[in-house]
């Protein structure tokens, strides 16, 4: 992928186990994801959808899991038709989570068109590293 890119980054006073759980249960995942409900198998090459609603309109985005290496790397496709772009592969942000040392959380998001674009990425994705930290630490 090409563009600008979003990076979010918090340090998590949580076991690295404790971090993985909270970005990949379903029921953690839907506090995360602005109540979105996230279906996937976590097999790479498996396909993830959030359905969920947003200013009282349905939506459902997608995506397929690029790698998965519990407690280290998670990495993922995803579009979103609310963004009125056609779905096509040129449309869709790679989110890579990475955890390293003494759990730092990375999330990186590419594609994005414009610094402006990638800034407004950035605030929603530090949310949501927050919102990770705080479900860890509770």
């Amino acid at each position: 992928m090409t563009g600008y890119e979003a990076v979010a980054e918090v340090d998590i006073d949580a076991p690295v186990a404790q971090v993985w759980e909270v970005l990949t249960s379903p029921q953690k995942l839907k506090d995360l994801w602005f109540g979105a409900e996230v279906e996937t198998d976590w097999q790479v090459g498996s396909p993830i959808t959030w359905a969920g609603e947003w200013e009282g309109k349905p939506y459902q985005d997608k995506g397929e899991i690029l790698a998965f290496e519990p407690g280290r790397l998670l990495k993922l496709t995803h579009f979103s038709p609310l963004t009125g772009q056609p779905d096509v592969p040129e449309n869709y942000h790679t989110l890579t989570y990475e955890l390293t040392g003494n759990t730092h959380l990375k999330l990186t998001q590419d594609n994005n068109a414009t610094e402006e674009e990638a800034k407004h990425s950035q605030s929603m994705w530090e949310s949501l590293v927050t919102k990770v930290k705080e479900a860890a630490e509770a």
